[in-house]
């Protein structure tokens, strides 16, 4: 038994050392010739200019709970909706800063009569809505008069890998500007909404409510992404953010900026995500079915040809083809790599119109 508690004299000694001499290395730090220890002040700095606030006056028709009752409808001429002002708040970040353009979530001007935007300086600036895309989630706001204004520069979403370190900043709960860091958690994240083209980027940085529409930055000071969804059984962050990445958000913004809408095409085939133990392969997609006088018969794809890339891109699910014929403008051409028998093949199609679709007018200004 003595020896039983030498021993755990011992062990908690030696644990206070390992902590003293802990505390003394991370009290050596370098300060990298700034008289700081390391920090992304700067970087925040250089940054935040370029997120802004957005606030929205609007209405919404509501049903009336009125209308349903058959003495109310029939003697009081009730309406079977109601029109609801709504006042909503959110983020964006400026994107080109002589012509204004600033990008957000769709669903934070899904209502918008008005839009108002304030920047971290406390300027106000009136803003019309170009257009917003809500398979993407993405909108493209335009501030009148832009003066004086600081855009972020685009990075490239595609580069990114887990475990790169990223910042979100936004405003949250209406609170002001804010920023809070984490690491990109998972890419290519789907299933969160029933219809929409997903790419989401997951992330542990902190995003709430307000937050939305805000930039996800990384440590070049690049924006990668729109801050868009959280999970939550609370409504507050538990970690688990989504923002849209900004090849993604790009594309929609080229269309937005031309035309005030996305129009969506097609090939002509029908996906599936590849098995690779059955196929070999470790990533591709599928083709189960070429339709019948399509771009794609057209072009000679066929049933069970393995899509590999597209426009040089490595294709590693049938999610991702489909966003990418669905984010490439009406008119333009896709080039394949897909495998056929052991050997691989390129082929080029092009998108067309989807059956039925009909043009959407550009958003209220």
């Amino acid at each position: 038994m003595p020896s039983l508690r030498l021993s755990g004299r011992l062990g908690l000694y030696l644990a206070l050392a390992w902590l003293l001499s802990l505390g003394t290395a991370l009290a050596q730090i370098p300060d990298l010739g700034t008289g700081r220890v390391p920090s992304l002040a700067p970087l925040v700095k250089e940054v935040t200019p370029a997120v802004v606030n957005i606030s929205v006056q609007g209405k919404v028709r509501e049903d009336n709970p009125l209308y349903h009752d058959p003495l109310f409808r029939e003697f009081f001429n009730v309406p079977k909706q109601l029109e609801k002002e709504i006042n909503a708040t959110g983020s964006g970040v400026i994107v080109d800063a002589q012509k204004g353009y600033v990008l957000t979530a769709s669903h934070v001007v899904a209502q918008a009569s008005l839009v108002q935007i304030k920047t971290k300086d406390g300027r106000k600036f009136a803003a019309k809505l170009l257009g917003r895309d809500a398979p993407t989630d993405v909108a493209l706001l335009q501030i009148k008069d832009p003066i004086g204004l600081k855009a972020v520069k685009l990075g490239n979403s595609d580069a990114l890998e887990v475990g790169d370190f990223v910042i979100a900043i936004g405003n949250p709960f209406g609170l002001g500007q804010t920023v809070t860091s984490g690491l990109v958690s998972a890419l290519g994240r789907t299933g969160l909404v029933k219809q929409g083209y997903e790419d989401f980027i997951q992330t542990d940085a902190a995003i709430n409510p307000g937050n939305s529409g805000g930039g996800l930055i990384n440590l070049k000071g690049e924006l990668i992404g729109i801050n868009t969804a959280i999970i939550s059984p609370a409504g507050g962050n538990v970690g688990i953010g989504f923002a849209v990445p900004i090849n993604m958000a790009h594309k929609v913004m080229d269309q937005l900026i031309a035309t005030g809408r996305v129009d969506r095409g097609r090939i002509g085939v029908a996906l599936e995500d590849l098995e690779a133990p059955a196929a070999g392969h470790i990533e591709g997609a599928r083709i189960k079915e070429v339709s019948p006088g399509s771009p794609a018969e057209r072009a000679g794809l066929r049933r069970g040809d393995v899509i590999l890339k597209a426009n040089g891109l490595p294709i590693r699910s049938a999610t991702q083809m489909r966003n990418l014929i669905g984010l490439t403008p009406v008119g333009q051409q896709v080039r394949i790599i897909v495998e056929r028998d052991r050997a691989q093949e390129a082929v080029t199609v092009e998108v067309v119109p989807l059956t039925g679709q009909k043009s959407k007018p550009r958003g209220p200004s």
